[in-house]
Protein backbone atom coordinates (compact mmCIF):
# COMPACT_ATOMS: atom_id res chain seq x y z
CA UNK A 1 0.00 0.00 0.00
CA UNK A 2 1.26 3.67 -1.11
CA UNK A 3 1.31 6.12 1.64
CA UNK A 4 0.65 9.40 0.31
CA UNK A 5 2.97 11.61 1.93
CA UNK A 6 2.35 15.43 2.46
CA UNK A 7 -1.35 14.22 1.99
CA UNK A 8 -3.74 15.81 5.18
CA UNK A 9 -4.79 13.33 7.40
CA UNK A 10 -8.17 15.18 8.17
CA UNK A 11 -9.83 18.07 7.80
CA UNK A 12 -8.04 20.51 10.15
CA UNK A 13 -10.56 20.89 13.48
CA UNK A 14 -12.61 18.01 12.79
CA UNK A 15 -12.55 14.17 13.05
CA UNK A 16 -13.29 13.25 9.17
CA UNK A 17 -9.94 11.37 8.72
CA UNK A 18 -8.74 11.18 5.11
CA UNK A 19 -5.79 8.53 5.43
CA UNK A 20 -5.63 5.42 6.93
CA UNK A 21 -2.27 4.87 8.89
CA UNK A 22 -1.92 0.78 8.05
CA UNK A 23 -3.11 -1.71 5.46
CA UNK A 24 -5.99 -3.87 7.19
CA UNK A 25 -5.00 -7.43 7.86
CA UNK A 26 -7.67 -8.96 5.23
CA UNK A 27 -7.23 -6.29 2.58
CA UNK A 28 -8.99 -3.11 1.44
CA UNK A 29 -12.25 -2.33 2.25
CA UNK A 30 -14.52 -2.23 -0.55
CA UNK A 31 -15.25 1.51 -2.10
CA UNK A 32 -18.86 1.45 -3.37
CA UNK A 33 -20.46 4.74 -4.26
CA UNK A 34 -22.37 6.36 -1.81
CA UNK A 35 -25.53 8.60 -2.58
CA UNK A 36 -25.20 12.46 -1.13
CA UNK A 37 -28.44 13.95 -0.05
CA UNK A 38 -29.04 17.33 -0.66
CA UNK A 39 -29.88 17.50 3.26
CA UNK A 40 -26.03 16.42 4.58
CA UNK A 41 -24.93 18.39 7.84
CA UNK A 42 -22.53 21.41 6.43
CA UNK A 43 -19.67 19.30 8.06
CA UNK A 44 -19.96 16.32 6.25
CA UNK A 45 -20.00 19.01 2.82
CA UNK A 46 -17.17 20.62 4.33
CA UNK A 47 -15.53 17.61 4.72
CA UNK A 48 -15.27 16.47 0.54
CA UNK A 49 -14.82 19.82 -0.20
CA UNK A 50 -11.31 19.82 1.99
CA UNK A 51 -11.22 16.68 0.77
CA UNK A 52 -11.01 16.94 -2.89
CA UNK A 53 -9.32 20.25 -2.37
CA UNK A 54 -6.62 17.92 -1.00
CA UNK A 55 -6.73 15.45 -3.86
CA UNK A 56 -6.57 17.94 -6.59
CA UNK A 57 -3.87 19.90 -4.96
CA UNK A 58 -1.50 16.57 -4.90
CA UNK A 59 -2.84 14.87 -7.96
CA UNK A 60 -4.46 17.02 -10.46
CA UNK A 61 -5.91 15.47 -13.00
CA UNK A 62 -3.46 12.46 -13.17
CA UNK A 63 -4.31 8.68 -12.15
CA UNK A 64 -3.30 8.19 -8.20
CA UNK A 65 -2.80 4.74 -6.55
CA UNK A 66 -5.86 4.83 -3.86
CA UNK A 67 -2.84 3.54 -1.03
CA UNK A 68 -3.26 4.78 2.20
CA UNK A 69 -6.63 7.27 1.37
CA UNK A 70 -9.81 6.49 3.57
CA UNK A 71 -12.23 4.23 1.84
CA UNK A 72 -14.91 5.96 3.38
CA UNK A 73 -14.12 9.39 2.19
CA UNK A 74 -13.70 8.38 -1.52
CA UNK A 75 -16.80 6.01 -1.59
CA UNK A 76 -18.39 9.86 -0.90
CA UNK A 77 -17.08 10.98 -3.82
CA UNK A 78 -16.56 7.75 -5.97
CA UNK A 79 -18.41 8.20 -9.00
CA UNK A 80 -19.05 11.67 -9.20
CA UNK A 81 -16.11 14.16 -9.05
CA UNK A 82 -13.25 10.93 -8.25
CA UNK A 83 -13.32 8.16 -10.75
CA UNK A 84 -11.37 4.92 -12.10
CA UNK A 85 -8.58 5.77 -13.77
CA UNK A 86 -9.03 2.33 -15.60
CA UNK A 87 -12.60 1.07 -15.90
CA UNK A 88 -12.25 -1.98 -16.84
CA UNK A 89 -9.32 -2.92 -14.79
CA UNK A 90 -10.62 -1.44 -11.87
CA UNK A 91 -10.94 -3.24 -8.47
CA UNK A 92 -12.45 -1.40 -5.35
CA UNK A 93 -11.12 -4.02 -3.07
CA UNK A 94 -7.44 -2.99 -4.32
CA UNK A 95 -5.01 -0.64 -2.68
CA UNK A 96 -3.31 -0.55 -5.81
CA UNK A 97 -6.54 0.98 -7.88
CA UNK A 98 -5.70 3.51 -10.20
CA UNK A 99 -7.92 7.19 -9.73
CA UNK A 100 -8.54 10.47 -11.61
CA UNK A 101 -10.15 13.34 -10.48
CA UNK A 102 -12.93 14.30 -12.69
CA UNK A 103 -12.18 18.15 -13.05
CA UNK A 104 -15.10 18.83 -15.49
CA UNK A 105 -17.59 17.07 -12.42
CA UNK A 106 -15.14 19.21 -9.37
CA UNK A 107 -16.15 22.31 -11.40
CA UNK A 108 -19.57 21.98 -11.67
CA UNK A 109 -20.56 20.42 -8.44
CA UNK A 110 -17.79 22.61 -6.20
CA UNK A 111 -17.76 25.82 -7.95
CA UNK A 112 -15.05 27.66 -7.23
CA UNK A 113 -13.06 24.82 -5.28
CA UNK A 114 -10.04 24.62 -8.05
CA UNK A 115 -10.24 27.87 -10.25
Amino acid sequence: MIKHRGFPGRLQGTDFQFVIRRAHKDGATKLTARERFSDRRPADREADRGFLLALWENFGEEPFERGNLDAGRLSWVLGREVVPAEPEAFDPESYEALLRVDANKLRANFPGLID
